[in-house]
């Protein structure tokens, strides 16, 4: 894979999820009768890719995708992993708007015919995606990761050129760039891996991980620091330390069953089955009469044409 300038490229992944949810919460519902389909997701998720195009000028691009949004494997380790997510009633629907629901075909029709690639893994998350085609990618070209979701900062890598573009507060407009300098000076740990760590220790609420009780963001990082990994440090609990005492000591010893399993849970997969397709992002559609009449009948004919703008730049 190159660049059309004969470089290594730049491979930009998508958390397509963290994005389309963000794109019906931030863009306006511009229906003018009940009767009409819902397009506000549809129409942001087209203008958030045609900003990152134009911004970051990838060679080639992925729409990652949860073909299991909650997978078994993760919930026998952890069966309070995303739990509140769940539609009341039901072990495998993650909730989500009514008017959001009819909309994701949409954007995976958008995909297609614009020859953009979309992957998903059967028994995998998007992040399990990301995690895998990073790890496929790093040394061959720089990876940038868009994503909300914080969980994802793990696959931080300075020396493989693995950065996240964090949506978190500026949207895709204005992310948050995070490298190695970002993750010291935000959540005092100098690595993804040292990332991981300090988030098994503080836990999740958002992902259903209760995480050690009492540890917060700045004690696991002050943890993680001192001895170095969450190994070490469960190997000083386990060996009597006694600079870890009192309560502290008695909630780790207490969390130890789960610290044995969170880890697994946390650590995106590296080894996602994944089909063999071409990622390099197209600079026309694939399907010029398939994305004009979606454009046509969803009126999301502006979007459309700012992305077409975009694939068209220079690389």
């Amino acid at each position: 894979m190159s660049s059309d300038a004969g470089g290594p490229g730049k491979l930009l992944l998508l958390d397509s999820a963290s994005l389309y949810f963000r794109a019906f919460f931030g863009v306006p519902d511009q229906r003018r009768t009940p009767d009409e389909p819902p397009t506000n997701a549809l129409r942001g998720f087209i203008d958030m890719i045609a900003t990152l195009v134009t911004a970051h000028r990838p060679t080639h691009l992925v729409a990652c995708w949860d073909d299991d949004w909650r997978p078994q494997w993760r919930v026998d380790l952890i069966p309070t992993y995303k739990t509140h997510r769940l539609v009341e009633g039901s072990a495998v629907a993650e909730e989500s708007p009514d008017d959001l629901t009819p909309q994701v075909p949409l954007i995976r029709d958008a995909l297609s015919a614009l020859g953009i690639a979309r992957l998903g893994s059967p028994g995998f998350e998007a992040d399990d995606v990301i995690g895998t085609l990073t790890h496929r990618h790093r040394g061959v070209m720089p990876v940038d990761v868009v994503t909300g979701d914080r969980d994802l900062l793990q696959l931080v890598d300075d020396a493989h050129g693995i950065r996240v573009l964090y949506t978190g507060k500026g949207g895709v407009r204005e992310p948050d760039i995070a490298t190695q300098a970002y993750l010291q000076e935000r959540y005092a740990v100098p690595t993804g891996e040292a990332y991981l760590e300090m988030s098994v220790l503080r836990g999740d609420t958002s992902d259903g991980l209760p995480g050690v009780k009492g540890i917060g963001d700045k004690t696991a990082a002050q943890l993680i620091a001192q001895y170095g990994s969450l190994a070490a440090l469960r190997e000083a609990i386990g060996s009597g330390d006694p600079a870890i005492k009192g309560a502290r000591r008695l909630n780790l010893e207490a969390a130890s069953d789960y610290l044995d399993v969170a880890p697994t849970v946390v650590r995106v997969a590296k080894d996602a089955a994944l089909p063999d397709v071409d990622l390099t992002l197209p600079h026309a559609p694939a399907d010029p009469a398939a994305l004009q009449a979606l454009a046509d009948t969803y009126g999301v004919g502006n979007p459309v044409d700012r992305l077409l703008t975009a694939l068209a730049l220079p690389r």
